[in-house]
């Protein structure tokens, strides 16, 4: 969607059956066919509650090969962009994070990706981690389309109430990215940076929100999260502080429910 806005370069979108980045030497061939600028890495293993159990492949995805995909890059000229995680830290923080405040995560997932942007800075010292927080776009699975469907399916759904975060529209991650490029800054900065949309919510006034601007007849009753329990623990608090990907390259962080507007229009 965002491509046709930027004729000047050449995207490549890759899925996994064309660059699986579990498989070095495909993927390093790949890289070697082709000049590559700037290496957005997106893959993961986002089942978070299925890591608990599948802790080998949770780490082998988010952590392993992205040290593998770093290493390439570096060898390729190739400045890697690699998407983290809130799951880094442990939400027991009063005010937004920063980027340099102590990771300490909850989860097998959480672990897993702090271990991923270890790798990938000690690989590709130029790399650029931008870690998020409560993705959702009109595409695949997520919280809104999530909600949107059970608020058709049911007359009343429980949400967790006790959570908090920023919602963060991935077409607005996306926009924040290649603002990075274009500024010309990115390779003079690396290192890691914060986005996600501005404001701060939970779980269920999130979803009172997707109610409302949909006209949904659905009930929506806050639960703490002790009420609806999970094989991972998620953060109670995990709202990013995006102050310094702004000061450095000038990107736009729009209000999370003026964002969620934009995506319900969208999948409309």
């Amino acid at each position: 969607m965002l491509a046709p806005s930027f004729p000047g370069y050449r995207f490549l979108f890759t899925t996994k059956d064309e660059v699986d980045i579990i498989h070095p030497v495909e993927t390093s061939e790949y890289f070697s066919a082709r000049s590559i600028d700037y290496c957005i890495n997106c893959a993961a293993y986002t089942a978070v509650d299925n890591a608990e159990t599948e802790k080998e492949n949770a780490f082998f995805i988010n952590a392993y090969a992205v040290a593998c995909i770093a290493d390439i890059c570096h060898k390729n000229n190739t400045q890697l962009i690699h998407i983290s995680t809130d799951y880094v830290f442990d939400g027991t923080a009063g005010q937004p994070y920063k980027e340099t405040d102590k990771t300490a995560p909850v989860s097998v997932y959480g672990k897993s990706k702090m271990h991923g942007e270890e790798l990938a800075l000690r690989n590709e010292p130029s790399a650029i981690i931008i870690r998020t927080a409560w993705l959702y776009s009109s595409f695949k699975n997520n919280f809104v389309k999530t909600m949107l469907r059970l608020m058709k399916e049911k007359e009343s759904i429980n949400v967790v109430n006790d959570q908090f975060g920023s919602p963060t529209y991935a077409a607005d991650l996306a926009a924040a990215i290649m603002q990075m490029i274009v500024s010309g800054k990115s390779k003079e900065n690396p290192g890691i940076y914060h986005y996600n949309n501005a404001g701060i919510t939970n779980w269920y006034e999130f979803a009172v929100a997707i109610k409302k601007l949909t006209d949904s007849n659905c009930i929506v009753n806050p639960i703490p999260t002790s009420q609806y329990p999970t094989p991972a623990k998620r953060p109670a608090y995990s709202v990013l502080d995006s102050t310094k990907i702004k000061e450095t390259f000038g990107v736009a962080v729009p209000d999370w429910e003026e964002s969620l507007k934009r995506c319900l229009e969208q999948l409309k």
